[in-house]
């Protein structure tokens, strides 16, 4: 059995050795071949390999839907990205900005096709894994939809806010996991109980990024704090204060909304804790991530072999950065 860390490092030396984009046209392959190489943590097909491990050695069809997840990932960022109309990526130039909306478009939607070639190569259990992965892809792009409607809405639920941030970032980890799974002959059960613990375990981990971006230090989290505030975007912690506010605290939180001030941040997690929304996203972190740990200790495995994914989720959701 390997660590997840490990499994990081041989996925990382497949793809340094191996990605799949030709030379030519230049203005469409190299902007594929500068952004998959910015890195990432790789949490998606590694997760694949873990699960397909659980089972046995990790088949080179499991290889292939590791690489084909990641690709297919790294195609939503790109597009992501232009749609944010986020200047960095990771740290470093977005594709968008660095080589032009044109070249920014067709390379996602290419890096797109290239994950499917990916799969298309797989021996076993082809069809499921096409109709898991299928399914997935048109939820994440309903995900990011919903999120980019949310924008321009003030009437947004905590359900749904939990439905888009399942589809735009839940099912993807949980699609990785169960075709992993299927690829080790996983019992459909089995395969199951992986895709809701990693179902549960992205809702879980979305919730702490957002109280971590608005009550994490900055030394901690490695970023501007308070950027989902000053941003006005919603979070659980907006909408879980709006929802527990009386009429004054709202009218507050309303007002803050309009401004762009230093005073901003401080303001907004005053009434996060005044609410009881900073308490409630805690709570809300530590029931996803309890249904994440029930899904695994219900997976008929031994633990020896469910242990990696275990420790690797126990470190997802008790960070503190």
């Amino acid at each position: 059995m390997h660590s997840f860390k490990e499994l990081v490092q041989l996925f990382e030396q497949r793809l340094a050795d191996n990605l799949p984009f030709k030379q030519e046209p230049q203005t469409l392959y190299e902007p594929c071949r500068y952004f998959m190489k910015i890195g990432g943590k790789r949490i998606r097909p590694v997760l694949c390999l873990m699960a397909n491990e659980m089972f046995g050695e990790v088949t080179e069809d499991a290889w292939r839907a590791a690489k084909g997840v990641e690709l297919f990932h790294n195609f939503t960022l790109i597009h992501d990205d232009i749609m944010d109309k986020a200047p960095l990526r990771r740290g470093q130039v977005t594709v968008h900005e660095r080589n032009g909306l044109t070249s920014a478009i067709l390379s996602g939607d290419v890096m797109a096709i290239y994950a499917y070639d990916q799969l298309a190569h797989i021996k076993t259990s082809l069809p499921q894994i096409l109709h898991l992965f299928n399914k997935t892809s048109i939820e994440v792009c309903e995900g990011q939809q919903l999120d980019m409607d949310f924008e321009s809405r003030n009437d947004v639920s905590i359900e749904e806010y939990l439905e888009m941030i399942t589809l735009k970032t839940s099912v993807l980890l949980a699609c990785s996991l169960k075709m992993g799974a299927l690829l080790g002959d996983a019992t459909e059960g089995n395969a199951n109980k992986l895709y809701e613990f990693g179902k549960n375990l992205g809702i879980a981990f979305q919730l702490q990024d957002d109280y971590l971006d608005a009550f994490g230090t900055e030394d901690k989290i490695g970023k501007q704090s308070g950027g989902d505030i000053k941003a006005n975007k919603k979070t659980y912690l907006l909408l879980k204060a709006m929802e527990n506010a009386n009429d004054l605290q709202r009218s507050a939180i309303n007002a803050l909304l309009q401004r762009d001030d230093a005073a901003k941040v401080p303001a907004m997690l005053s009434l996060y804790t005044n609410t009881g929304a900073d308490v409630a996203c805690r709570e809300a972190v530590t029931k996803y991530s309890q249904m994440a740990f029930d899904c695994l200790e219900d997976a008929a495995v031994l633990s020896v072999r469910k242990k990696p994914l275990h420790d690797l989720a126990t470190y997802l959701l008790l960070r503190d950065n």
